[in-house]
């Protein structure tokens, strides 16, 4: 049997396991085209990020810190910074464009109700989460998402995401990027206080601030100040490729592009 055979046997029989401890009720419980109701979290907060994009110089220092504090797989993301040449439409001249990409914690998330097992909520609070133990690795929420901010863990064989780092959130601190953001240009906080830092940039840059992809109808909680309009939609471009070398100075293909 070759190497592609055994890997998709071997997949199948997982998510067949996977799948018999999951309760049937909870299987019957979820449904495709509607949102399941929230849980956990604090009902009195709703929690958003506001990028401000002539901020950011592109130094990567979020997708670093975000990779080391969540020990993600490697070549694989929760935040990225893609990085891409712009050409000025009226002079010609180029420019380069940083736009970092994460989880947009939708309020209507199309990778909640895809779940099978309801392993992917949403909280009160707005915060869309992956419940790792229930997750069977189906990949179902990975599709869905418009954003390409999933994907499946080759170590836990589990969905993963931005959680807009939760466990920090829950303890009193900022997510890592936010804190490790050399210019300050990520800025997380509760939208229903009104007195919040990133209330108060709402209430003052509102015409200027735009989402990605508006017309999913997703509703995404996570705000660009300072967007072109070109990269609203998904841009027919390709992010910059990084070439990260190992201890031993051999090739580990970091490809920022793919997320």
């Amino acid at each position: 049997m070759d190497l592609v055979k055994r890997m998709f046997l071997g997949q199948l029989a997982r998510l067949a396991a996977g799948a018999a401890f999951v309760p049937f009720a909870s299987v019957a419980h979820a449904r495709i085209n509607e949102q399941p109701p929230r849980r956990g979290g604090n009902p009195e907060k709703r929690w958003a990020m506001l990028i401000d994009l002539r901020r950011c110089i592109g130094c990567q220092a979020c997708t670093v810190s975000c990779h080391l504090e969540n020990d993600a797989p490697l070549g694989k993301f929760r935040t990225i910074v893609s990085q891409y040449e712009v050409e000025d439409e009226a002079t010609g001249d180029l420019s380069t464009f940083f736009l970092p990409r994460l989880c947009n914690h939708c309020d209507n998330p199309p990778c909640v109700p895809v779940c099978p097992v309801e392993a992917t909520y949403q909280q009160h609070d707005g915060i869309v989460v992956v419940d790792s133990d229930r997750c069977v690795g189906c990949g179902y929420c990975v599709q869905a998402c418009p954003y390409d901010a999933r994907f499946i863990n080759e170590h836990t064989q589990t969905a993963d995401k931005c959680t807009f780092c939760t466990h920090r959130l829950e303890a009193g601190l900022l997510p890592a990027c936010v804190e490790s953001c050399v210019g300050g240009a990520r800025i997380i906080g509760d939208i229903l206080d009104p007195d919040s830092t990133i209330s108060r940039m709402i209430d003052e840059n509102y015409g200027d601030l735009k989402v990605l992809q508006p017309e999913k109808g997703t509703q995404p909680h996570v705000f660009y100040l300072g967007m072109d309009d070109r990269f609203i939609d998904r841009p027919e471009a390709f992010a910059s490729v990084w070439d990260v070398k190992g201890a031993d100075f051999s090739e580990l293909g970091y490809e920022f592009s793919g997320h």
